[in-house]
């Protein structure tokens, strides 16, 4: 049976734009520092304050991409040395990179320190993964993967550990994942405000201000169960055939469950953890895992074109809707700081994972195997 290509090179990709997110973010007020030099800009500085939190954040935050890309060179036939060299230099480079950049953005201070913390956090999420592959860990994974899907599913497993990261950022109807057109165009109008273009521009996107009326419990209701069917057939198209895929599809809805309560606990606290539960939501989820068991039986390619169908839908269903005040009120919460250090990776998976799923499902059914 031929070696499937490891999901870790498209993991670390994705942290790689949510490490470059999380650095540079708000991505407004570019300036050239006051003062320095274009020859200093290389020159990080020693900060002059401190926080423990800084320091195990900028130690911790690169551990996952030194171990990420270890294994993704490992894991591809590559040798020990090449991989701990891309699991450490890499995110070196990345960091250093980025530190300089800090330069140009207001309340962003680069520091070396920061950067050595970021370096020795690679090296140690490389090592860890050096570990995991000397222990074994990689060849139990290997072959529990084999068991369990088709070739060429690293991409599909790959979103597949994304989607509860997705769910973390509250969406405006559970579930309801990639609703970014409100955002585009609040965009679009502060790019071409004060330009002769604007008036043209506010007149072709619409009032972004004033979104349709939230939607009501059938359509709400058929933007959850279609949230909960799109990764389950995501899953279906690349799991074996056989109870497995049922296994997926539970595990969909346990998922599911969980990471939305935990959403809504971090935003109103744990007493209210449950109030994403409405009226329709729980007809919905029965709905959603009910499809998901029968359309267990189809094929992988009849799989991947109703994946196809039901990501599109369930973005089109809920596209441009008003949200709830819990929705509005955490929105606000994590865009005002709260969860500032975690906002830029929920909500940009959030945002991106059904396209992402979209475009990975038509590669699917553009192959000939």
């Amino acid at each position: 049976m031929p070696r499937q290509r490891s999901s870790a090179g498209p993991l670390a990709a994705v942290y790689v734009m949510l490490v470059i997110y999380a650095s540079l973010y708000p991505f407004e007020g570019w300036r050239w520092p006051p003062g320095l030099a274009p020859q200093a800009l290389v020159s990080l500085p020693w900060p002059r304050y401190r926080s423990g939190f800084d320091d195990w954040s900028n130690l911790l935050g690169y551990a996952p991409l030194g171990a990420l890309l270890f294994a993704a060179v490992a894991r591809n036939g590559g040798r020990t040395l090449p991989a701990l060299a891309a699991g450490t230099l890499l995110p070196a480079l990345l960091a250093f990179v980025l530190e300089v950049l800090q330069n140009f953005v207001p309340w962003r201070v680069p520091s070396r320190l920061d950067w050595l913390l970021n370096a020795a956090g690679a090296l140690g999420g490389s090592l860890l993964s050096l570990l995991a592959q000397h222990s074994g860990l990689f060849d139990r994974w290997q072959r529990l993967r084999e068991r369990w899907f088709v070739p060429n599913s690293g991409g599909a497993i790959a979103l597949l550990v994304l989607w509860p990261v997705a769910l973390l950022f509250p969406p405006p109807v559970p579930l309801a994942l990639g609703q970014v057109f409100g955002e585009l165009r609040l965009g679009l109008e502060a790019a071409f405000d004060g330009t002769p273009w604007s008036g043209a521009v506010q007149a072709w996107v619409g009032d972004a201000g004033l979104p349709a009326p939230r939607p009501g419990p059938l359509r709400e209701g058929l933007a959850i169960a279609l949230g909960l069917l799109s990764p389950c057939l995501v899953a279906t198209a690349v799991t074996r055939p056989g109870w497995r895929r049922l296994v997926m599809a539970g595990g969909a809805v346990v998922v599911a469950v969980a990471a939305t309560t935990l959403s809504t606990a971090l935003n109103f606290g744990p007493a209210h953890a449950l109030a994403w539960l409405t009226p329709a939501t729980l007809p919905a989820l029965t709905a959603g895992a009910l499809a998901a068991a029968v359309l267990a039986l189809a094929g992988p390619r009849l799989a991947a074109a109703l994946g196809l169908v039901c990501l599109t839908a369930g973005v089109a269903v809920v596209s441009g809707a008003s949200s709830d005040p819990y929705y509005a009120s955490s929105l606000q919460g994590w865009e005002q700081g709260r969860f500032i250090r975690f906002h830029g990776i929920a909500q940009w998976v959030g945002w991106l994972w059904p396209y992402a799923a979209m475009a990975w499902l038509l590669a699917r059914l553009a192959r000939r195997d």
